[in-house]
């Protein structure tokens, strides 16, 4: 499995440079009326997340608790304490807003569809695959406003988590729901329209990423950061992806796993969620005039963790049969 420069990480160049050269529209006040768009574009996301989600899908694998429990603890206990430790160790280096940038991307939870494709080519073990990525992307709902609770508060920032989390139930969890609840109903034209229905959520997906950048620009926050910012960006996010690469294969080695059930917590526990990550962080950021730059590390990490992935998958599915 090749790395693809496909049209959606092409879309996202266009989205940013777009934001850069014409921000007014999709800044606050704008004509595209970012306030209101931005919760429908979350709303649409998540009912099609919840749509094309089959909850009977997790049986297969959802006894295998010792690979459920590394999982979910890189994604969720490993990375966020690899990312306090990435703070403390810049200090002064980053801005404030790319410290939580960085954070926010250790928060996340886990990627849905990259994460079982890539266990797929890799011939690992997709029922993990399924469940342990299904199942991190419903535990993010909670445990990433509260890690960002945290974090925020020993900064000294001001976060009022309930606020937040009724604004995730209203505009994430809701629309899940309706989606599941959707399912007798459209799961068959779902299924036979899947391609259109994943060109809708990307395409929504790049809004909120426009609109994103589009307010940073509009601020002038991008006027205090030179290109160092980039740069610093793709160190860190690489630094954070080998070392989660690497540690989640040795634990996996030590715990014994099988070969399939290691390829599977490799790719589940390593990746971050792009998809999810942009629509959540509108509603646990709001407002911020700096959320395109809140944005950049999963933004860089995104592209990385696919590359990366897509050579270990190719690599593990040249393996010999037997193992």
């Amino acid at each position: 499995m090749k790395f693809k420069f496909d049209w959606f990480l092409k879309g996202m160049l266009i989205a940013v440079a777009l934001a850069f050269l014409w921000p007014a529209p999709g800044a606050k006040g704008g004509f595209l009326h970012p306030e209101l768009l931005n919760k429908i574009g979350i709303a649409l996301v998540f009912f099609l997340n919840g749509l094309g989600l089959s909850l009977a899908a997790l049986k297969d694998g959802a006894l295998r608790w010792r690979v459920h429990l590394l999982i979910q603890g890189c994604t969720f206990l490993v990375f966020p304490l690899l990312g306090w430790g990435l703070l403390k160790l810049s200090g002064g280096w980053l801005s404030p807003d790319l410290q939580t940038g960085f954070f926010y991307l250790c928060a996340l939870p886990s990627t849905v569809s990259s994460s079982v494709a890539l266990t797929v080519a890799a011939r690992g073990n997709v029922p993990v695959a399924v469940f342990n990525a299904t199942l991190s992307s419903l535990i993010g709902v909670v445990l990433t406003p509260l890690w960002m609770a945290w974090i925020l508060g020993q900064s000294g920032g001001d976060f009022n988590v309930g606020p937040v989390i009724i604004d995730l139930l209203l505009w994430l969890v809701l629309p899940l729901v309706l989606g599941q609840l959707a399912r007798p109903l459209l799961a068959t034209w779902a299924t036979r329209h899947k391609a259109r229905i994943q060109i809708v959520d990307r395409l929504t997906i790049l809004t909120l990423v426009y609109t994103s950048f589009a307010d940073t620009v509009q601020q002038g926050v991008w006027s205090h950061y030179g290109p160092l910012v980039l740069v610093e960006t793709v160190v860190g996010a690489s630094l954070l992806f080998f070392i989660v690469l690497s540690l989640t294969r040795w634990l996996a080695r030590v715990l014994g796993l099988p070969m399939a059930e290691q390829i599977a917590a490799v790719f589940c526990g390593s990746k971050k969620t792009l998809a999810s990550g942009v629509p959540m962080a509108h509603l646990i950021f709001g407002a911020n005039p700096a959320l395109g730059l809140i944005l950049l590390p999963i933004m860089i990490y995104h592209p990385l963790q696919l590359a990366v992935g897509g050579v270990l998958a190719q690599h593990w599915a040249g393996r010999p049969a037997r193992d």
